[in-house]
């Protein structure tokens, strides 16, 4: 496995980076007494590979032109695609502490880059490792911190938030500070990384963790997390030069005479820096960025599974892609995730191996939710799921189910919660205290038209906003939500305190210290 320091330009300086100063690079943690009763020792082995930040329109098996994931389009082939696939909340955190605890956001009350998972709710690894089935995690987690118990077996230079703590400036909701990110988005281009050299690592780490599997080992998982196509927005000159800007596709609305003028996304542009319409120029070159960057991804990607099918245990393994939210890409004028717009609520999801069907695409709504019941259902372990939970492996094999799926978002720069709620053709998109929007996907798939004050559409928002309510009270989610964001601002010493800290764009690799802003 591999060890040491390596040199970052990030912001075109030179770093030297150790990427296992201050989290050690392979943490054991103790197990509970196996459970081994319900146990399928011959179950199909499950290799979870989830990347940050992924839009999933910039793949070829969701339909884009350019050959920039043949890796993951070559999975789609020999397994199946969830075309509608969703994250629970579109930032880091709170995505991840949903992914792992299995359960919505306000049911966790993780709401923000400010409250992290710290495993004291049982989460699938937990589960997994306990029934005595090895569990590991390579890359980033965005969890509290190493020292707890996390749930896996063991942690490889795992990323977790900054200090403990994360972004607490997020919590502030009604005047936050102005994030000032245009620099970052207009100088996007050619450029390596600390997130580029922390992803090699990673895909270095996973290839010796496949190489050192005894065959009688029995099933396992690994968990392994990547950090790219995350901003910054730069790349390596050899996957740049794979694309030529022009013939990039633009988002939807990226023009600002077509910027919806919700009053929700009005604040976000506000408070994003994001008012005055960056140029075209600079909006291609954060694309053609951004499509580096996803090609990279996809080539670490490719490394892995072309190492399971060299050690022969590609037959025995079942593969889930997917990611923690979607990238904006100046979408509604905005850039990076944030919002339950297709481009990034929506997600890639793709599940391959034995006993998955090949060259399908899976049009039953599906969402990052879906992973707990999908794992227990792979090792035949009878554990509780959310009431709202479906085995992936499971629906691969039926025909389109109908079904809701559900999502919300409560932190940086949103002064109402908002939340999604989408079946087999419409979405809802719930803003407390605030008018709706409601878009008709099949007719629709950009979402340009809000249906919600079109008279011919009041049973259809209606019918999705009861099936909302069933699943919580926004307005009373809301308020709760706030209410926690308040007590931790006011606990690190007010909203001054938190103002003079600054902000950092980008939560650090192991060993390499944030870069705070004002």
């Amino acid at each position: 496995m591999t060890t040491g320091s390596s040199t970052s330009h990030l912001n075109g300086s030179v770093l030297d980076l150790d990427l296992h100063t201050t989290n050690p690079r392979c943490l054991t943690k103790a197990r509970s007494p196996f459970n081994t009763e319900n146990l399928n020792v011959n179950a199909p082995n499950l290799l979870f590979i989830i990347s940050d930040e992924h839009q999933k329109h910039v793949a070829a098996c969701y339909g884009n032109a350019q050959n920039v994931t043949p890796n993951l389009d070559a999975l789609a082939e020999r397994g199946t695609l969830f075309n509608r696939a969703y994250t629970t909340c579109p930032i880091c955190v709170p995505a991840r502490a949903s992914l792992a605890t299995g359960k919505y956001v306000h049911e966790i009350r993780n709401w923000d880059n400010a409250f992290p998972y710290n495993g004291s709710e049982r989460s699938w690894h937990h589960e997994v490792r306990d029934a005595g089935i090895t569990c590991d995690l390579i890359g980033k987690l965005h969890f509290r911190s190493a020292e707890d118990d996390n749930g896996f077996s063991n942690e490889i230079q795992p990323l977790h938030v900054v200090n403990g703590m994360g972004d607490p400036l997020g919590c502030l909701r009604a005047d936050p500070p102005v994030r000032k990110r245009r620099g970052g988005i207009n100088s996007a281009g050619e450029g390596d990384t600390t997130y580029q050299q922390y992803d090699i690592s990673n895909a270095d780490e996973a290839i010796a963790w496949l190489e050192s599997r005894p065959e009688d080992s029995g099933p396992w998982v690994l968990f392994l997390s990547f950090v790219c196509p995350h901003p910054p927005y730069k790349v390596k000159k050899e996957y740049l030069d794979k694309f030529n800007p022009e013939q990039l596709p633009l988002p939807p609305q990226w023009k600002q005479e077509d910027w919806p003028q919700h009053p929700h996304y009005v604040h976000m542009r506000k408070y994003f820096d994001a008012e005055e319409q960056h140029t075209g120029e600079q909006i291609q070159r954060l694309i053609h960025a951004y499509y580096g960057l996803t090609h990279f991804l996809d080539t670490q990607f490719g490394r892995v599974l072309d190492r399971l099918d060299a050690t022969g245990l590609a037959d025995s393994t079942r593969v889930l892609y997917s990611t923690d939210h979607g990238e904006c890409l100046s979408a509604r004028g905005l850039f990076g995730k944030f919002t339950h717009y297709e481009e990034s609520g929506g997600i890639p999801m793709i599940l391959a191996g034995p006993g998955i069907p090949q060259g399908k695409v899976c049009e039953t709504p599906v969402s990052l939710l879906d992973v707990h019941a999908t794992v227990y259902d792979n090792f035949n372990l009878d554990i509780e799921t959310h009431r709202n939970a479906r085995s992936l492996i499971e629906l691969s094999q039926l025909n389109e189910q109908s079904r809701v799926v559900f999502g919300e978002y409560h932190a940086l720069n949103s002064e109402n919660g908002s939340f999604l709620l989408t079946d087999n053709r419409y979405k809802l998109i719930y803003h407390a205290n605030q008018e709706p929007q409601l878009f008709d996907l099949k007719n629709d798939p950009d979402e340009i038209d809000d249906l919600s004050q079109k008279a011919e559409y009041a049973n259809e928002l209606e019918r999705l906003k009861s099936e909302l309510f069933k699943i919580c009270d926004p307005e009373a989610v809301d308020a709760q939500a706030k209410k926690d964001q308040e007590k931790l601002v006011n606990s690190l010493g007010g909203v001054e305190a938190l103002r003079a800290r600054g902000f950092f764009e980008n939560s650090p690799v192991p060993g390499e210290a944030p870069a705070y802003k004002s």
